[in-house]
Order: structure tokens, then C-alpha cells, then sequence
């Protein structure tokens, strides 16, 4: 199978007709081989029904159901596991993502030899106050601690060889740190495409400004995770060790300054210094711990269940 499309849904009934439609128009001019995963991520309108009836004329349709909302990237999560096309395409499903742009990402994975090509809307028809400014600040932010040069990492159209979703974990809000997952994975060669932006058609968008609040904490955690998260007590114990050692320097500094040179001076416990060093040895102590703790948890955690499917097409 050449392509196989993971396209995550919440609420858009009215677009699915449509964006379908589209897709097979696609397809059938290119003669691809192709599936169509829709992710219905616990909908409340007839999403799902429409899936459904989609199906029955179109057998390259095929859908999961949430049963209730899990986010974005658990719902690729679920589409990657699914998946059997050699390029992997994903997509949002409002039809601001253009499905004109599939053959030119299918050629640059499948022929020019990408591991993953991300889609930059260069020209946005978003608000410029509430999407398009925070969007570049986020995206600069992402630049500087990822090390992965994509202008627009919250684009939801990319392409993907399918050894590279087979070989990364999407988790908790981590969707649109993808490229960086898949370079901390060993997947170098990643490329970005300029796409067209549409203006949205039906309902409402369903992130607000906070996406970006919470983009840049999933940044941090990444970032960390790519560096320790295989070995925490390197952060922890090193940082825990050394915050000890400066405590117990200082407080060993105090009681031979009190016993040798200075014999009648202010106790020690009367001065700022034996708390400082103390405070320091017990945050030293306490840091260590969490390194040894986390080093642990690694050793024995089991894989949880991330999300539950109430139906299968």
C-alpha cells in the first residue's frame, strides 16, 4: 500500500463528506493505493456516523472510535499503530489542511528520500494576536531548545516513512514534537514543505491560546526526557551531589573555624550560615533521591492503558 492517511477528528461532521471527496479525487488521479484512518476522538455530534456511511462507498475508509476524549496525540497514536502504508500521511480533518498537497510529501518520503517532511503554512488566515504571533514565538522557542529547524512545528500535515511512526512513542501532548521524537530516535534526515493554509469552513477551532502555555512545558519535558530520561540519576544525583557537597564544605569550614581559631565566637547554630549549609545538604539529599527514585521506576514500570476504543471499522 503506498499511502496510508491518519486524519484525528473531534466534532467535524459537517467536513467529512467533503474532505473525503476530496481524498479520493486525490488518490484516484495519482492511482495510489491507499486507507483513510479517521480518529473519531470522542465526539458528541454524528461524527462517527458519518464515518460509517462514508465507508459504505468508500472501502479504503476505516475508523477507530474513542470512547471518550484522549487529545490529539493519543488518537495518533492509535492511527500509527494501525497504519500500513509505506508513507504515512497526517492531516487535520477541518479542511484547512489541502489534500492537493499529498502526492508532492508521498514523492519527497517515498522518492527524495525523507524520513519525515513537515508542513509549513507560511501564509496563515488565523488570528494574528491569538494564533499567529504566539504561533511564531513558540516556534522560535521550539528552534532554540529542540535543535530541530522546522518554522512551524504545530502544522498537523506531515509525511513519515513508516519505519519512523513504527519507532517513536506519541504521548501525553507530545503531537506536535513529532519531528523531534523522531530525530532523538535516529531519523536525521527531515525536510519541510510549504503548504497551503485554508481558511477554516465549519464550526469552531477546538485549541485556544493555551495550547501554546502547555506546547512550551511539553518542550521542557522533551527536551529533558531526550537527555536524561534514560538516566535521570545523571541529572539528579549529579546536581544532588554537588548541592550536598557544597552544604557539608560550608558547614566543615564552620566547625573547624570554631574549634581552632575562633573558640569563643557565636556558636554555630546562632549563625546564618550553619541553616544555609544545612538547607543545602538536606535540597542536595533530596535531589539524589529523586534521581535514585526515578532510576527505579525506570526498572520497573509496566506499559499502561492509554486509551480505550469503543468501535473498530
Amino acid at each position: 500500500m503506498n499511502i496510508s492517511l491518519v486524519i484525528p477528528l473531534l466534532n467535524e461532521q459537517e467536513s467529512l463528506p467533503e474532505l473525503s471527496k476530496w481524498i479520493e479525487k486525490v488518490m484516484t488521479s495519482h492511482n495510489f493505493s491507499y486507507e483513510v484512518l479517521f480518529i473519531d476522538d470522542g465526539s458528541t455530534d454524528a461524527s462517527w456516523q458519518t464515518i460509517l456511511d462514508l465507508q459504505k462507498d468508500n472501502s479504503n475508509i476505516k475508523g477507530i472510535k474513542f470512547l471518550r476524549n484522549y487529545g490529539k496525540s493519543q488518537a495518533l497514536h492509535a492511527g500509527f499503530a494501525k497504519a500500513l502504508g509505506d508513507v504515512v500521511i497526517t492531516m487535520d480533518a477541518d479542511l484547512q489542511d489541502s489534500p492537493d498537497e499529498i502526492p508532492e510529501l508521498y514523492d519527497l518520503v517515498q522518492n527524495k528520500g525523507f524520513d519525515l517532511i513537515s508542513g509549513w503554512k507560511k501564509k496563515r488566515y488565523d488570528s494574528v494576536v491569538f494564533k499567529n504571533i504566539p504561533s511564531k514565538l513558540f516556534n522560535w522557542a521550539a528552534r532554540r531548545i529542540s535543535g530541530v529547524k522546522l518554522n512551524d512545528f504545530n502544522c498537523g500535515l506531515k509525511a513519515y516513512k513508516n519505519v519512523v511512526i513504527k519507532n517513536i512513542e506519541v504521548s501525553g501532548e507530545m503531537h506536535r514534537y513529532i519531528p523531534v521524537l523522531a530525530k532523538n530516535a535516529g531519523f536525521a534526515k527531515i525536510g519541510e514543505k510549504i503548504v497551503i493554509h485554508q481558511a477554516r469552513k465549519y464550526g469552531t477551532s477546538k485549541f485556544g491560546i493555551d495550547r501554546f502555555v502547555n506546547g512550551f512545558l511539553d518542550l521542557i519535558t522533551i527536551w529533558f526526557i531526550s537527555k536524561f530520561g534514560k538516566r535521570p540519576m545523571h541529572f539528579f544525583g549529579l546536581l544532588g551531589s554537588l548541592m550536598f557537597f557544597i552544604g557539608f564544605a560550608l558547614a566543615l569550614y564552620m566547625g573547624i573555624d570554631k574549634l581552632f581559631f575562633h573558640k569563643t565566637a557565636r556558636l554555630i547554630a546562632n549563625r546564618p550560615e550553619f541553616y544555609i549549609a544545612l538547607t543545602t545538604m538536606i535540597i542536595g539529599t533530596q535531589l539524589f533521591l529523586a534521581g535514585f527514585l526515578g532510576e527505579i521506576i525506570l526498572r520497573t514500570k509496566s506499559n499502561e492503558e492509554r486509551y480505550k476504543i469503543a468501535e473498530t471499522l
